[in-house]
């Protein structure tokens, strides 16, 4: 865009992360809906805050009702959609904060595209996999039950495709492990990697 530059932070990142004690990461939860995105994201909002950990959780909810309330299901919203959450989430890696996002996110393109936003380390990639028959089952918000009656188009992996990560962090497989052991080994990677 002309006419604008990132502006000179009086407050430096790595004052920040001094000041916090721990460093700052991107962590991008991605999967079908209903795989277990959210509830995942916000169990570990939940458990770093506790332990003192600056945090804050981002979700199609939250995201929605705002920045992103002006798209839909189709591939280019679910482009810009991506592109935003992830400006948003180096923002919040700059002051110093984990944050987590739970998105569809279902093209690897865009994916790409937010890890290039960040330097290596930064953005931890966690994909939520289950089987398409148990999200349906799970379908809290009806995505699916809608999608198949012909009243919403571009569900994911309904009539619309989900591209699974090639390379991601951590892969939790939500159809054979209860949340509290996912979250223990969100925790052991984190610590793993000496980001708490």
């Amino acid at each position: 865009m002309p006419n604008v530059v990132w502006p000179e932070q009086r407050v430096r990142r790595n004052e920040r992360l001094r000041l916090n004690c721990h460093e700052s990461v991107l962590i991008w939860f991605t999967g079908l809906p209903g795989a277990g995105k959210t509830t995942l994201a916000y169990a570990l909002d939940r458990s770093l805050y506790n332990k003192g950990f600056h945090t804050y959780a981002l979700d199609d909810d939250n995201i929605g009702y705002g920045l992103c309330g002006n798209l839909g299901l189709s591939r280019e919203d679910h482009k810009e959609s991506t592109r935003r959450v992830a400006e948003v989430g180096r923002l919040f890696v700059d002051a110093g904060i984990i944050t987590l996002a739970a998105f569809f996110s279902p093209y690897r393109e865009d994916r790409i595209f937010a890890r290039k936003l960040f330097r290596p380390g930064e953005f931890i990639e966690i994909y939520v996999r289950c089987p398409l028959a148990e999200c349906e089952k799970r379908d809290g918000k009806g995505y699916y039950e809608r999608a198949r009656s012909g009243r919403i188009k571009g569900v994911t992996d309904v009539d619309s495709i989900y591209e699974k990560p090639e390379n991601p962090e951590l892969i939790l497989e939500t159809d054979k492990y209860d949340v509290e052991t996912c979250l223990e080994k969100i925790l052991a990677y984190l610590k793993e990697e000496l980001i708490i």
